[in-house]
């Protein structure tokens, strides 16, 4: 059996990042992702799509980020569970948790963070009727590789921030982009709206609003897609498709544990730790829901970090904990060894 302080289900940034301020107390964490890598959905979905909202990086790729959260968080040795998914939970006597997952590995910890992103997802999929037909075949629903579009046509179709982020950034790989959304109006960011009809305007970016994909040409490859605009259909040639139309999320195991769920996301006390209507189980980033929340990594470190905090008084209620800037002066450089981490942060634990 695994025995750890805090037992993370899900190895997103979000998870990744709650290892980090564990670690500055003294805790060690575990973590189980049914990924076969750590990284959550930015290292397997879109290791090569920038984030442009990480204080400190004007623009990171999604994979870079990761990377660098594997290396913040080296100093503190955190176990992890990979390819596994948490599927079962046992409450002890002493309030702490057996969590199993569906291979049978068993974990111990007083205290269960769960950082599952969105959970179990899969893509939405357009109404197509021979849709599966061009799937590997021209027809992608996540961009995991942007030079495989290389002076390659494409389709992009969707309003929402990953459509309007992977026009963008394929203006400057494929040798045309065409962007089709059912509303003249994008659901996105209004900055990335803007880059895109600056695009359109330097002949970069091909828009077309508001129109739908009806059909798909081709033979073993996907030549090309009919559009339908208003009272009129364009036929398109392009060399790929891709649908953007976001992910359909479940919680999957976890929906099963008692927590409360609203909306397919466990509800949890933002006003003080993000703890679930069960003690000793948070919910952190996406997973979760409260009054006023906003699904973006930020807010999933700031998340983890009130979590961190929390788990230290359940899990050591009568030392004295006084937090302390990993500034501190008389460390005269973070160099990344735990021991300086700690000095930094924790100026007395009796």
């Amino acid at each position: 059996m695994i025995k750890t302080d805090i037992l993370i289900i899900g190895a997103g940034p979000t998870g990744l990042f709650a290892v980090f301020e564990a670690g500055l107390l003294k805790l060690k964490c575990h973590l189980i992702d049914a990924l076969p890598q750590p990284g959550g959905q930015c290292a397997e979905i879109y290791p090569k799509k920038p984030i442009y909202d990480i204080p400190g990086f004007p623009e990171v790729l999604a994979g870079d980020l990761v990377d660098n959260l594997m290396e913040q968080i080296k100093p503190f040795d955190p176990g992890f569970t990979l390819g596994e998914r948490a599927e079962t939970i046992e409450k002890q006597e002493d309030g702490s948790f057996i969590v199993t997952t569906n291979k049978g590995t068993k974990h111990h910890a007083p205290v269960v963070a769960i950082a599952g992103g969105l959970g179990s997802f899969e893509p939405r999929k357009p109404l197509l009727e021979n849709l599966d037909k061009f799937e590997d075949k021209g027809v992608a629903y996540i961009i995991r590789d942007p030079e495989v579009y290389r002076n390659k046509k494409v389709v992009i179709a969707g309003g929402g921030d990953s459509a309007l982020d992977w026009s963008i950034f394929l203006a400057d790989v494929a040798a045309e982009v065409t962007l089709i959304h059912r509303r003249n109006e994008f659901r996105g960011a209004l900055d990335s709206v803007e880059k895109v009809e600056e695009l359109k305007k330097l002949g970069r970016i091909n828009l077309i609003t508001p129109a739908e994909i009806t059909s798909l040409q081709g033979g073993d490859h996907l030549e090309g897609v009919t559009i339908s605009r208003e009272d009129e259909e364009i036929f398109l040639e392009t060399d790929y498709f891709i649908p953007l139309f976001g992910l359909s999320p479940k919680l999957g195991p976890i929906g099963n544990w008692g927590l409360e769920i609203e909306k397919n996301a466990i509800k949890v006390d933002n006003t003080l730790d993000y703890q679930t209507n069960i003690p000793g189980i948070y919910a952190i980033g996406d997973v979760n829901t409260y009054p006023g929340k906003l699904k973006l990594i930020l807010c999933g470190f700031h998340e983890a970090t009130l979590m961190c905090q929390s788990a230290y008084k359940r899990i050591y209620p009568d030392k004295r904990y006084v937090m302390k800037y990993t500034t501190v002066s008389g460390i005269d450089g973070f160099d990344g060894s735990r021991k300086e981490a700690e000095k930094a942060v924790i100026k007395s634990i009796n």
